[in-house]
């Protein structure tokens, strides 16, 4: 049956075709922003729709204005700059630090995997088959068989696994690369978070028992979470993908599930795979069992393996979890730029002396950080005000803007003012650097935490049906009793749909009918479940509940 080739997942080449009109595909649509009030001081800040009005518009300025990113010509398809991609480096080498701890290597498979490959595991396959993007064409040729753009790696990697597991000896095998994928959605894009190329990693493991497996691929959640909760300060949610939900193929699925408070709407943030013994025996990874005696010789055995994988979604979370009308707010952790020093109080009547003096004074400053580790920048910007400065500063979300003039040389401080929050203070340039790095740990904690309550307050307990609806509506996601079922969560999603064509509660037109559907089964359970007790929630459902799960409103 592997060697099937289903329906809709090679591209069919006809001949001699008709000749056809080429259908252009649309190009992308930046969102329009309502006409609704506008921000004040938006001339300024750059920022003129507000998150609450258009989340959609308010989201691509953010990004757009902030140059996270750039659009492209191809829908779906967008140009991390280096503020966003810099991020993306410090998430590489939070993770790899960590993943090499575990006797990780990384490596590198080519993006190309050849139809026979790709359609060798027919349930894997049929999970991602209408998204696959293939190449049909050789220069001015057609290729004699399509060669589809990976949209994950498992059939394109385990053939190596193979060759390369000879014996019980030879495990485990870990491997990690950092790569692009290519899924060739249909629905509305939106940067970051839904895209048709994308940059991840995958881990993909080999071990010689199940236990061994299992250990892994909690390690690896566990990191996954440290990177939104310690790096990008969102919070997660870890636990476990109902069968419904679970990756195709696999044997159980983990994942850090997150929460976007504007929308209400759960996300899924990153997913860790055992994928059991079903790939080693489409793909012959066995060994023999090492427990076998001299003259009673065992049957080979079929490897556990893993695959785990983290994309750059995980930024767009971040940005729509903390940033603002004014524009973007970063975590210090992953920042660019995390100080930016301001001189102010220089006018025309200000003398060259005394200007170059405050300009040296304030490059000073700015070394004394760089040698504590800090990143900073010192803006020395002509043509530009002060005040045009902190808007500009603010809207890239800089987490500690430092202004410095010529009062504030005569006092021996530095005056500061928060990204995250209105006010200033002073921080005396003797004690620079320690208050500056303490300070900048105060904003990381200060932002997680605002952001973990917020979750925390629209993570809501439901036990009765009639409150689930009315929750998910007031923008929660929903902890139910519930069976496991998987027809029982198809009900669920049917019975919870939206149909108020006025609802503004995401991105596309299709969300306001968007029903909730199970986000995972967290591995911290509350209390009052009662064994043999409890009913499910879904009042069209007989059976009892096993455990809370998560429901919601999901990207």
């Amino acid at each position: 049956m592997a060697s099937e080739q289903p329906e809709a997942i090679i591209p069919e080449r006809k001949k001699e075709p008709k000749p056809k009109k080429e259908k252009k595909e649309k190009p992308e649509q930046k969102p329009k922003a309502p006409q609704k009030k506008k921000i004040e001081g938006a001339a300024l800040i750059g920022i003129d729709v507000a998150k609450e009005d258009n989340l959609a518009e308010w989201y691509q300025q953010v990004l757009t204005k902030a140059e996270m990113l750039a659009y492209y010509d191809v829908a779906g398809c967008y140009i991390l700059l280096p503020p966003s991609y810099s991020i993306w480096e410090r998430i590489q080498a939070f993770f790899n630090e960590r993943i090499h701890s575990l006797g990780v290597d990384n490596s590198y498979f080519p993006i190309f995997i050849s139809a026979d490959n790709l359609q060798r595991e027919k349930e894997h396959v049929e999970g991602f088959a209408a998204e696959v993007a293939w190449v049909t064409k050789g220069g001015t040729s057609d290729l004699a068989q399509p060669v589809a753009i990976r949209p994950t790696s498992e059939t394109a990697m385990y053939n190596y696994f193979r060759e390369k597991i000879q014996s019980h000896r030879d495990l485990p095998l870990k491997l990690n690369q950092w790569n692009n994928v290519v899924r060739w959605e249909f629905k509305h894009p939106m940067p970051f978070i839904r895209s048709r190329e994308f940059l991840w990693q995958e881990g993909h493991t080999a071990h010689f028992t199940e236990e061994e497996a299992g250990i892994e691929v909690r390690q690896i959640l566990d990191f996954y979470a440290a990177i939104y909760e310690e790096l990008l300060a969102v919070p997660v949610v870890k636990g476990m993908k109902t069968k419904n939900e679970q990756f195709p193929g696999a044997h159980y699925t983990t994942t850090v599930e997150g929460f976007i408070p504007a929308t209400g709407r759960g996300i899924q943030g990153g997913t860790s795979h055992c994928l059991g013994q079903h790939f080693s025996k489409m793909f012959d990874i066995t060994v023999e069992d090492p427990s076998s005696k001299e003259g009673v010789k065992k049957p080979p055995v079929n490897v556990w393996q893993n695959s785990w994988g983290f994309t750059t979604r995980s930024i767009g979370v971040m940005v729509l979890t903390h940033s603002d009308n004014k524009g973007l707010v970063l975590p210090p952790r992953v920042a660019k730029i995390q100080v930016a020093i301001v001189p102010v109080g220089i006018t025309a009547k200000t003398g060259d002396e005394d200007r170059d003096k405050l300009y040296k004074e304030a490059t000073a400053l700015g070394e004394v950080l760089k040698e504590a580790g800090i990143r900073v920048k010192v803006d020395f910007r002509e043509g530009y005000s002060p005040g045009w400065k902190f808007n500009d500063w603010e809207l890239k979300g800089v987490p500690l803007r430092l202004e410095f003039g010529p009062k504030d040389s005569a006092n021996h401080v530095v005056t500061t003012s928060r990204r995250d929050q209105e006010g200033k203070s002073t921080i005396p340039i003797s004690d620079l650097a320690a208050q500056t790095k303490a300070l900048l740990d105060t904003i990381q904690s200060d932002l997680f935490n605002k952001a973990d309550k917020e979750f925390r307050e629209h993570r809501k307990l439901i036990t009765d049906w009639k409150d689930f609806v009315p929750a998910l509506n007031a923008k929660n996601v929903c902890l139910i009793p519930h069976c496991e079922g998987g027809p029982c969560e198809d009900q669920i999603k049917e019975m919870s749909a939206r149909k108020d064509e006025g609802d503004s509660l995401a991105e596309d037109a299709r969300a306001p009918s968007m029903g909730a559907k199970s986000l995972c089964i967290p591995f911290e359970q509350p209390e009052g479940i009662v064994e043999g007790k409890t009913k499910c929630t879904n009042p069209e459902c007989k059976e009892l509940a096993k455990r809370w799960v998560m429901f919601g409103r999901s990207y």
